[in-house]
């Protein structure tokens, strides 16, 4: 999973004016990474052009996935990822860049700036943290650990019916269990096994 690009734009009514950007681009050879940068910049110029406002897309550019989100007054913002990435946390990137960047930048400087005259420093922070999606959005921390905790739990489950005849034996001395829950276990068991799938 990884991010190459991320870049906040100002949409105006035929073009887009880009303000900041950030790029990872150490996975291409040195001689690409200036064309890789020209085209990212341009893709996401474009995207945010041709995306009306108040919307959040996702848009597949041969191995890439580029997330815009556009918001109502104007402001958008562009990631560019791999397909591994998930959708959820990149749209979670845009929101928080979005808020904070209007809240540092002045509107009134949107429609004129440019990379040289905005100030605003933490995209490269941003995109060096949300590499890893698991360490930077909590939601896809539970998650992942929720997966793992469903993983040993299936296999203690396995092992437990790899051993399903002697867990009969084990059923059968049972010092714990009575007549009754011994019979229910008998019961249950003969129901289970005339129903399994050859």
């Amino acid at each position: 999973m990884k991010l190459y690009s991320l870049s906040v734009l100002y949409k105006a009514t035929n073009k887009a004016n880009l303000l900041k950007a950030a790029y990872d681009l150490s996975s291409f050879s040195f001689f690409q990474r200036s064309s890789v940068q020209e085209f990212m910049t341009f893709t996401s110029a474009l995207i945010v052009e041709r995306s009306p406002l108040g919307t959040r897309a996702s848009v597949k550019e041969q191995e890439y996935l580029c997330h815009v989100y556009v918001r109502n007054d104007s402001l958008g913002a562009v990631v560019i990822a791999d397909n591994e990435y998930p959708q959820r946390v990149c749209f979670t990137l845009l929101d928080k860049v979005l808020d904070e960047f209007s809240k540092q930048v002045d509107s009134i400087d949107w429609p004129s700036g440019s990379s040289d005259t905005i100030r605003y420093a933490a995209l490269d922070s941003y995109l060096a943290r949300y590499q890893n999606p698991r360490e930077a959005d909590a939601m896809t921390k539970v998650q992942a650990e929720l997966d793992e905790t469903k993983i040993i739990l299936h296999n203690t489950m396995e092992s437990l019916l790899e051993r399903g005849e002697k867990l009969d034996d084990l059923v059968q001395k049972s010092e714990h269990l009575g007549s009754q829950s011994k019979a229910f276990y008998k019961t249950a068991r003969k129901q289970n096994s005339c129903c399994e799938v050859m």
